[in-house]
């Protein structure tokens, strides 16, 4: 192996560490917090204008959940409505296996509800389902959306 040095254990001190591994960018993490309480706070506007500038519509956080699961559980209808437009998908299960229109049913937001199903959300899908969503919380009015949509 001439001209190859190989070192074991532990890199040399003052060695950069290789750009791919062990470092995670501070800015970007801060930036994904940031999103996420965009979508909690419904800062619709805001929210918005990162989307345009690239940031990934289908952004997830440690626990799965979407910006869209958490607009819809908030009740932000302006904020769903709009990450639904720009291609969330609806039936994304977070680590729990909620979904947008579960959490929009808990949260009794008629107008999210109707746009999850408009989009194509599966009320059989996600545990608990939409429906079994409806029946645990004893949601009348929302049953009757999920009924008219189904």
């Amino acid at each position: 192996m001439a001209g190859r040095v190989r070192y074991r254990g532990r890199r040399p001190a003052g060695w950069p560490r290789h750009p791919y591994r062990g470092g995670v960018d501070q800015a970007a993490v801060e930036l994904a917090h940031r999103m996420f309480d965009l979508a909690r706070e419904g800062a619709a506007e805001q929210l918005a204008a990162y989307l345009d500038a690239g940031v990934p519509v289908g952004l997830t956080d440690p626990k799965g959940d979407t910006l869209l699961i958490l607009a819809a559980y908030y009740g932000h209808d302006a904020v769903v409505a709009d990450l639904l437009a720009r291609g969330a998908t609806p039936d994304h299960t977070n680590d729990r296996g909620q979904t947008a229109l579960a959490a929009a049913l808990f949260a009794r937001s008629a107008p999210s509800v109707t746009a999850l199903l408009a989009a194509g959300a599966d009320p059989h899908h996600g545990s608990p389902s939409a429906w079994a969503t409806v029946e645990h919380f004893d949601l009348p009015d929302m049953r009757a959306l999920l009924e008219a949509g189904a």
